[in-house]
């Protein structure tokens, strides 16, 4: 199972531009693209929010109590990252309540200092995952000579021609790069090895406080290891609380919130889905339909299955698969997911037992969300902007591009970069 630095790259051949990621949060701007306007009624509160240094489920959860609703009443359509500043949707459940009464509960969320109400507005529905029309990135590469910016251009320009290999960032693996392997022995029910992954195993990479809360989980002195355990590691701070109370490695592990649980599970269903996307771009087929695929319609998010003469059209110079209007899927493996035939679908169980897992796997454990989908190989990059300038901070290389949701704009820097500095 290849990691993020071994994952192929579509433009190997061009020469990357260098540079530092993220060196502020002021660098990397997200704004989440609305797939609806509100319409300025209903039962739900919209609001346009801009955040720093949060995460999106830190914001849902602050959003929350200054409102008095629970968190499951606070609907949101992407997850943004905590490095960077991000706008992004959020609706409220809020039935009956008055202009006034909105206002009170906007003016106590002003005192949460990492994020700022835009605008609010009332709706008919909840917003859902996935309710965007995609994100617009404004991204300063640190630490790099402006004269780069003659490498950016070819590498942007192809990957706008050709799609780019639409894997998921190292974000979905955790600080640690272990989501995926706590997901597999979450799905697997293999408790004790996901506590010892979670909690064990201390970097040197970790502050003190960390390396020593790991030691002493190691040592079997809980008590020792929460004290340790930083409040921002909250779901091995919620392990480690029941494993002090004598409770079981299972109910140790259930303890961990629904959402931390369900986001480990993407992450090894991610794992699988990049070493199909690696295997495809080694093959030459990443931009090719192949007899048995399914392919991926980019204008609805739907598929259609592959053939041989429908993959000899669809390749052709009037398919659709030049035009990036059509382009093959990757697994997201779950029960619910519609699967391959032939030899790709063989490929694509390959590499799920690459990971050491089966199919089975992801139906053993009905309480977390592992129902699975179909995932394009490839994205869509649109309105690409590159230049380089010198601000207060230095000189910096400035990348603008839309990407539609879901699909991770580090993947694309890494591409320009060739993944030095990140």
């Amino acid at each position: 199972m290849p990691e993020i630095d071994e994952l192929t790259y579509l433009t190997a051949d061009l020469p990357g531009t260098g540079g530092t990621l993220k060196q502020r949060p002021e660098d990397f701007l997200v704004d989440e693209q609305p797939l609806y306007e509100p319409c300025g009624e209903g039962e739900h509160l919209y609001l346009f929010i801009e955040k720093k240094q949060a995460t999106t489920q830190d914001l849902i959860r602050r959003v929350a109590k200054a409102f008095r609703v629970k968190r499951s009443d606070v609907g949101y359509a992407g997850q943004k990252d905590k490095h960077a500043v991000t706008r992004q949707h959020l609706s409220i459940y809020r039935p009956g309540t008055s202009a006034e009464e909105d206002h009170e509960c906007l003016e106590r969320f002003k005192e949460y200092p990492y994020a700022q109400v835009i605008w609010a507005d009332r709706h008919t529905n909840k917003l859902r995952r996935g309710h965007h029309g995609g994100n617009r990135f404004v991204i300063k590469l640190r630490e790099v000579d402006p004269t780069a910016v003659i490498k950016a251009k070819p590498i942007l320009e192809r990957l706008a021609a050709e799609g780019f290999p639409n894997y998921l960032g190292e974000q979905r693996f955790g600080y640690r790069n272990n989501s995926h392997l706590l997901g597999k022995h979450l799905l697997r029910g293999e408790w004790q090895a996901f506590l010892d992954e979670m909690l064990g195993k201390p970097l040197p990479t970790e502050s003190d406080a960390v390396q020593q809360a790991r030691t002493a989980y190691e040592a079997g002195d809980y008590d020792l290891a929460l004290e340790h355990m930083p409040k921002s590691l909250r779901g091995d701070r919620q392990a480690l609380d029941a494993l002090r109370q004598h409770k079981t490695p299972e109910k140790a592990v259930n303890m961990i919130d629904r959402t931390q649980r369900d986001f480990l599970v993407t992450a090894a269903q991610s794992a699988i889905f990049n070493a199909v996307i690696d295997r495809r771009l080694r093959d030459g087929t990443l931009s090719k339909l192949l007899p048995g695929d399914l392919a991926w319609k980019h204008d609805n998010r739907s598929c259609f299955t592959v053939d041989a003469e429908t993959a000899e059209l669809e390749n052709g110079p009037d398919g659709r698969v030049a035009s990036l209007e059509v382009s093959p899927s990757g697994p997201f493996w779950g029960p619910g997911m519609t699967q391959t035939t032939g030899d790709v679908l063989a490929a694509e169980r390959a590499a799920l037992e690459d990971m050491g897992m089966a199919e089975d796997d992801f139906a053993n454990q009905r309480h977390l969300s592992t129902d699975g989908t179909r995932r394009p190989l490839r994205e869509r990059l649109l309105d690409p902007e590159y230049s380089s300038g010198v601000d207060e901070h230095g000189p910096y290389l400035r990348l603008a591009f839309t990407l539609g949701r879901g699909a991770f704009a580090t993947m694309v820097v890494r591409e320009i970069t060739k993944g030095v500095g990140r």
